[in-house]
């Protein structure tokens, strides 16, 4: 089991994120994909060259799970202008806006978090979702299958995927 101990620094930069990567795609079963991924979001999630990034996170997260959707948005929208190569804190604002419908403002941070962290599949698989509710199923299947890719242990990511493939055969007949 790889160690995931407190980092001197974290995000889409650190070290210990491409052999946690590696553990993922060769995880003999879910519960051991589970405690790699597990890690790999622990680290993403740490800024690292600023507290108060990672509070502004922190932060930001209990407002969106009480969904004080506007002022998670300002959160949000302050953790990407001060810290614009932080991957994790575009995802975040890609998540808010996603829940509140604002697909086209999701879309462009997941561009932001996939130029910065091209690995993240919780932003492809949020892509994926987007494209579905968009009803453009051969976007969300590429990008669930992108997803798959770096973690073929996402379940949702694999049902919609199989669902996806499903209908697209059925269009072609």
């Amino acid at each position: 089991m790889l160690a995931v101990a407190s980092p001197a620094f974290g995000d889409q930069n650190d070290p210990r994120l491409d052999p946690l990567f590696s553990a993922l795609r060769q995880a003999e079963d879910v519960t051991k994909a589970r405690r790699v991924e597990a890690g790999i979001w622990r680290i993403w999630s740490q800024y690292g060259d600023d507290p108060i990034i990672d509070r502004m996170m922190r932060h930001g997260a209990r407002l969106m799970a009480a969904e004080q959707m506007k002022r998670a948005a300002e959160v949000f929208d302050q953790v990407v202008t001060r810290a614009p190569a932080f991957a994790e804190g575009w995802n975040r604002r890609a998540t808010l806006r996603f829940l509140t419908g604002d697909f086209d403002g999701s879309v462009a941070d997941i561009r932001q978090v996939l130029n910065l962290e091209p690995r993240h599949f919780g932003a492809l698989s949020g892509l994926g979702l987007i494209y579905m509710a968009l009803e453009r199923p051969q976007g969300a299947l590429k990008a669930f299958e992108r997803a798959l890719q770096i973690n073929p242990h996402m379940t949702s990511a694999r049902r919609h995927a199989a669902h996806l493939r499903a209908q697209l055969k059925g269009q072609r007949l």
